[in-house]
């Protein structure tokens, strides 16, 4: 268990960790989507609470299949459409700035 967690920690990239988990893949699809991918697939791995496997055979299997299932997820769609980070939470991405807040944000003697 303590190798396939060392094995892990060693990982830095997208291409990383699909290569590692033998994951095939379109380098066009992780070029626009890569931090995506990866916070998918953290999230897949703490909703199926995969953290608490004691076999690491068992481990890296559900690993896999949770990656695989989150690099799917951007093969058909895209990161604006799958939400996955809060800026495209926040009313479909766009973010919503009053003209009094920007007002209010600039000293008094700038403001005509």
């Amino acid at each position: 268990m303590e190798n396939f967690i060392q094995q892990l920690k060693a990982l830095s990239s997208a291409e990383d960790f699909l290569q590692y988990f033998g994951v095939p893949f379109d380098q066009a699809v992780v070029n626009v989507s890569r931090l995506h991918i990866l916070k998918r697939f953290f999230q897949y791995i703490r909703q199926q609470n995969l953290q608490d496997q004691s076999n690491e055979v068992q481990l890296f299997t559900s690993y896999r299949e949770q990656l695989m299932k989150a690099y799917a997820d951007f093969v058909s769609s895209t990161p604006a459409q799958e939400k996955v980070f809060k800026v495209f939470q926040d009313v479909g991405g766009k973010q919503h700035v009053s003209l009094e807040s920007l007002k209010s944000s600039v000293p008094s003697r700038m403001v005509a």
